[in-house]
């Protein structure tokens, strides 16, 4: 039976593909993408079809899929992947089993990787939280950037559209105090971009930049992704390793 792969293809760099990932799209004789990706992923589309799925309606797709299936199994590159602000889990769930997911590297794990910090610091971070302004809402009872700001914790923001100095007071007030914030552009793509600073410094480094796709007729989500927390520049504490090495890893294997 033919499926349809989704395939978590990372933040945007071929090289972040998985193994597993790479060998199921050489496979396929379609593949739907998002038109960023196109560029990037040139070498791995030659003499594909390519389609951009957010050209269609949903019905409209779904029945492309079932005739394309007749002829082979079909992938689409989903950024990231399936776990976190995806909008293709209603794909999934109308293809049942003929769908299959691959996971993949998510742009949480690239902006760590480009800043060289663990999110989750032992004894910096006590909770980690991944959120977005656009779905919490904006209803009066809704929760606020601030409400899930406080010291311990790293705050990961997606697809941002609150201009910043309205943010960065949002912030301000669950913090409580002034704390490193980095903004992390396009990560994994040619022209990534990554600005680290602290609340009270963020606004006046980006100046007139938009970043969020907030002044442009394009009200899509830029690529853009917040994070804030003592964690970015917080540095390791050695004697941690130490403990850890006298309390777990020397019994592990023991028998």
């Amino acid at each position: 039976m033919n499926r349809v792969y989704f395939l978590g293809a990372g933040p945007g760099d071929p090289e972040l593909l998985t193994c597993r990932a790479a060998r199921l799209l050489e496979q396929c004789p379609v593949v739907y993408l998002p038109p960023l990706y196109e560029q990037p992923f040139a070498r791995h589309l030659v003499g594909k079809e390519i389609f951009i799925p957010f050209d269609h309606y949903f019905a409209d797709l779904i029945s492309m899929i079932e005739s394309q299936l007749l002829q082979g199994s079909v992938a689409f590159l989903i950024p990231g992947d399936l776990t976190f602000y995806s909008p293709f889990q209603a794909l999934v769930d109308a293809l049942e089993d003929r769908a299959v997911v691959v996971p993949g590297v998510g742009t949480a794990n690239a902006a760590s990787a480009l800043l060289k910090k663990t999110l989750d610091l032992p004894g910096v971070c006590n909770r980690a939280i991944l959120a977005s302004p656009r779905a919490l809402g904006n209803a009066p009872d809704s929760p606020t950037m601030g409400d899930l700001a406080a010291p311990g914790v790293s705050l990961l923001i997606y697809m941002n559209n609150i201009p910043l100095p309205e943010l960065v007071a949002q912030l301000r007030t669950g913090y409580g105090v002034d704390v490193p914030i980095a903004l992390a552009h396009r990560v994994g793509l040619p022209d990534e971009e990554l600005v680290v600073a602290t609340l009270d410094t963020i606004v006046a480094r980006v100046g007139d930049r938009d970043y969020f796709n907030l002044n442009t007729p394009d009200r899509r989500p830029a690529l853009t992704l917040l994070l804030v927390g003592e964690s970015l520049t917080a540095t390791a504490d050695p004697d941690w390793w130490d403990y850890r090495r006298d309390t777990i890893w020397k019994h592990q294997g023991a028998g």
